[in-house]
């Protein structure tokens, strides 16, 4: 895959990771980008965006198979993801969608 997919993605989420700890300095999602799944041969690229505070994480996986398609969860820090994955096409992400994902779930609930 070309890390210009993954490249843009960084910045997306850098993006909306600032705006969100503008509006919600109590959440400070923590980003992790991971190559090791290349290391297991597996052919993608995944992030992570956790919420300290609530124990929730977004999973983001970028797919050598499909560079059309973003692959993403709603999980938790503590469980194992589930098999299923939602799907965007990849030139339909946005910084706003990455932003309106933080606010939604690790907010939900939030007292």
């Amino acid at each position: 895959m070309s890390n210009q997919l993954l490249e843009t993605l960084c910045d997306l989420v850098t993006e909306a990771h600032t705006r969100i700890q503008k509006n919600f300095s109590h959440l400070d999602p923590i980003v992790g980008v991971s190559q090791s799944m290349r290391k297991s041969g597996v052919p993608a690229d995944a992030m992570t965006i956790d919420c300290l505070r609530s124990g929730k994480r977004i999973i983001i996986v970028l797919h050598d198979e499909s560079p059309n398609l973003v692959n993403y969860q709603f999980a938790y820090r503590d469980k194992d993801p589930f098999n299923d994955f939602e799907q965007l096409a990849s030139n339909e992400l946005s910084e706003q969608i990455l932003y309106n994902w933080m606010h939604s779930y690790f907010l939900a609930n939030d007292k």
